[in-house]
């Protein structure tokens, strides 16, 4: 499992993030606080408070191409 932090600044971003999330075959969450949704869902990431920081679980080892791809949205 790897993690990063990003910043969901627009619907825009968030659409893109998802797009993205969408073509891997493995599980991503995002966590704020103590809610954690699917990455995968659109609703499910409007449902966190995207004024802060979001916390982002890639559940596979193999997955430095979606991290390049995310790089955009990253704050570490």
């Amino acid at each position: 499992m790897q993690k990063m932090k990003v910043q969901l600044k627009s619907i825009h971003e968030v659409k893109e993030f998802v797009r993205i999330v969408n073509d891997y075959p493995f599980d991503v969450d995002l966590s704020s606080g103590r809610y954690i949704v699917d990455a995968k869902s659109i609703m499910g990431i409007f449902s966190l408070d995207l004024a802060n920081p979001i916390d982002v679980e890639i559940h596979s080892d193999d997955c430095a191409s979606l991290k390049k791809r995310l790089s955009s949205y990253s704050i570490e």
